[in-house]
């Protein structure tokens, strides 16, 4: 028998040259702690609570429970998936070993835009983030674009040194912004322990009820973005079919229960006032330094080791999806290329973090030219950039969850359970149509107004190049998760 013949699923065994990285580098606290530092809880929450709660209400935390729930549906697709068939192409293998080759390049596609588009937000984010103490503290007035390119060029040393030093730092980074974000909220529940009250919990304390926690949803779920960070992974992961798993599982509980600590312990100190969350510009720095002028030193200091967290773990795992699509031939060969002593996917890297960096050039020199450049704030930039890379995440989201059950009908019918594989992606994917018509709809102010129409030109484009590509090279549809994390 050939060797073609003996790979399961009628599918084009993988090259014995492919480029493999360092296989096995890596535990499940490893990617547990760097699918975490991507999630970025210090980070996600600076930047984003406030807008949550301008949204939804002093009863956020309850929107930030319910999100929590439709990431965890999410989750089971991605596990059952890695389970199955562990693969560093995550989405990209299990949506193409699915549907065939031409779904397998739109996904590509979705993904490294969706991806590129959000870690441009990061990029920004953490200049923007080391002006603000600069200037705070130290009344330094340095551009945030300097200080993000001095940040990035340093992550990016890191991650091309190797996985397993740069994800230790990730988490060395997520440790500490946890610790600060736990202590404070802690003590600021103390100090308020006389008048506690359930009111974030309660649903009639949600803005407009059922529609501002359906307004409230999208933002509640990019606060977990990043929670499929560990099947990137897979392939640097010790036993990634037992591993990652269990790390999705594990990364997306412990984040909703700090949130809902956060949260919680935010519009208590704030006096359960929306119109005093809504004041403040990041207001668990304000909580902070409210509860201990000491901590606000901290909480600033957490916001930035959590940014740098969140650039070096969010690159780390999905420059490897578009290293993975280079690699299998969905992409320029060139992407799927590796350090030749380090194991590292360097070219996906710098074109990864360069087209991201490229993004912010272009969105600043759209501000100079149409005379707004006062509102060049990387702040400003987060919001816009992270919301339209946000929606063709979702729609990535939602491949997954519609391929699953045909996956198992197909290739493990013996394995085939209606609740895991049929009901739990069903009711994903309707969660994640909950945010995707909350962002695209119509009415919204610009830029937002026109973002789901450059999603949508985008889910178009990658259709129909993926098609012609795929017409021009019937061997793709086999080489799509030919490369499998373990084997």
């Amino acid at each position: 028998m050939s060797d073609a013949a003996s790979v399961p699923f009628s599918e084009t065994k993988a090259p014995e040259s492919a480029d493999r990285l360092n296989r096995g580098a890596l535990g499940l606290v490893d990617i547990s702690a760097s699918t975490m530092a991507n999630i970025g809880p210090a980070y996600s929450f600076y930047f984003g609570f406030g807008f949550l709660v301008f949204t939804a209400g002093i009863a956020a935390p309850l929107t930030i429970i319910v999100a929590g729930i439709a990431i965890v549906l999410l989750g089971n697709t991605l596990a059952e998936f890695s389970r199955a068939r562990p693969s560093t192409g995550g989405f990209i293998s299990f949506v193409g070993k699915t549907f065939g080759g031409t779904s397998a390049v739109t996904t590509a596609l979705l993904c490294g835009a969706g991806y590129i588009i959000a870690i441009s937000s990061v990029l920004a984010v953490c200049g923007g983030f080391l002006s603000i103490v600069l200037e705070y503290y130290f009344k330094w007035n340095v551009p945030w674009g300097i200080l993000s390119v001095i940040l990035t060029a340093g992550a990016m040393v890191m991650m091309i040194r190797g996985v397993g030093v740069s994800t230790k730092l990730a988490g060395a980074f997520f440790g500490f912004e946890m610790l600060v974000l736990v202590v404070v909220s802690v003590v600021v529940i103390i100090q308020n322990a006389g008048h506690l009250s359930f009111t974030p919990f309660e649903p009639s304390h949600i803005t407009d009820g059922f529609t501002g926690l359906a307004k409230g949803f999208p933002l509640a779920i990019y606060l977990y973005i990043g929670w499929e960070n560990s099947a990137a992974l897979a392939e640097e992961t010790d036993n990634p079919r037992r591993n990652v798993p269990r790390a999705i599982f594990l990364s997306v509980a412990l984040m909703a229960v700090g949130y809902v600590l956060f949260a919680y312990a935010t519009v208590t100190g704030f006096g359960y006032s929306a119109a005093k969350v809504d004041a403040a510009t990041i207001p668990f720095i304000t909580l902070a330094h409210g509860a201990l002028v000491a901590f606000a030193f901290f909480a600033f200091f957490a916001g930035m080791t959590s940014t740098l967290g969140v650039l070096i773990s969010a690159v780390n795992s999905q420059c490897r999806l578009i290293f993975n699509a280079g690699r299998e031939g969905l992409l320029p060969s060139w992407l799927g290329k590796v350090h030749p002593t380090r194991r590292t996917p360097v070219n996906a890297i710098c074109t990864f973090v360069g087209i991201a960096g490229a993004i912010i050039v272009v969105w600043a020199l759209l501000h100079v030219i149409g005379g707004h450049s006062g509102s060049m704030d990387p702040i400003n930039f987060f919001v816009e950039s992270s919301t339209l890379g946000t929606i063709l995440i979702l729609v990535v989201y939602f491949l997954s969850n519609l391929a699953l059950p045909f996956y198992y009908r197909r290739f493990l019918p013996d394995q085939f359970a209606a609740v895991k594989h049929v009901i739990l992606p069903v009711l994903g994917m309707v969660a994640i149509a909950v945010p995707v018509y909350f962002l695209s709809e119509p009415g919204q102010s610009a830029p937002y107004d026109w973002f789901p129409y450059a999603a949508l030109g985008i889910v178009i484009i990658s259709v129909i190049y993926a098609y012609i590509l795929n017409s021009r090279d019937p061997s793709l549809a086999g080489r799509v998760g030919s490369i499998v994390a373990d084997e």
